[in-house]
């Protein structure tokens, strides 16, 4: 693939999930974040251990369906599958992706914004990865909270994010870090920049504390991190 086309474009201003974005998100993941093919086998394996029959699987922020895809291919027929996008170039992507599940009713691709609403549904598991990084940090807490809610006993919530370091001096060594996987993987300076700034206030990431913390205020009390590569987290939340 052509590096340009790979990275799909270079934002002029704020960051928009467009369908630039849509047409070269996941290749764009894939070299941005470190161990991106592990962190998405063990969401996947993680997930699938916690499904139970007759349940709903939820992914908050589906994207194009990424993390859905596995869950489906692997417990279609026992379970339901809902996505929550608010992109419509997403919900687009998402549904083309789904659209036989989808037409026989095991998939539902939801347009919603999780600030003012949330699927109604029985989860045994609920997904949201890399998604509340881009929800301002007001609204997070109850938006875990519906989470805790939706939940059966024993279900999960798995949640990745992009994280601050503890302190000032680790921070900045994770990002550098970070900086160069995305410049050995192809980025050029210009577009790790422009991409910086685009996203300056889009995205917010909190200390790792800061969201072991709201997972735990939200009632959950089997918390752990199973996985941290750098700047990057994700933990696993038991009702």
């Amino acid at each position: 693939m052509d590096p340009a086309t790979s990275v799909g474009h270079l934002p002029d201003g704020k960051w928009a999930f467009d369908e630039k974005v849509t047409g070269c998100f996941d290749d764009m993941l894939a070299r941005s974040i470190p161990q991106y093919a592990v962190m998405r086998e063990t969401v996947a394996r993680l997930a699938i251990r916690h499904a139970r029959p007759d349940t709903a699987i939820v992914d908050l922020g589906c994207s194009r369906g990424e993390a859905l895809a596995p869950l489906v291919g692997a417990l279609a027929g026992r379970n339901r599958f809902i996505g929550i996008e608010v992109s419509e170039p997403m919900l687009a992507a998402a549904r083309e992706r789904f659209a036989d599940h989808i037409r026989f009713g095991a998939v539902e691709i939801l347009s919603m914004d999780l600030r003012t609403a949330f699927p109604e549904c029985r989860a045994s598991v609920v997904l949201s990865i890399l998604t509340l990084q881009f929800t301002p940090i007001e609204y997070r807490l109850e938006i875990v909270g519906r989470v805790f809610e939706a939940l059966e006993p024993g279900g999960a919530f798995i949640l990745v994010e992009k994280v601050l370091g503890s302190g000032p001096g680790l921070n900045r060594l994770f990002v550098e870090e970070y900086l160069a996987l995305k410049e050995r993987n192809g980025y050029s300076r210009e577009e790790i920049d422009r991409k910086r700034f685009s996203l300056e206030g889009v995205l917010v990431p909190v200390t790792a504390a800061w969201n072991e913390d709201m997972l735990r205020g939200c009632g959950f009390r089997s918390v752990d991190c199973f996985w941290r590569q750098l700047n990057f987290a994700g933990w696993i939340a038991v009702k």
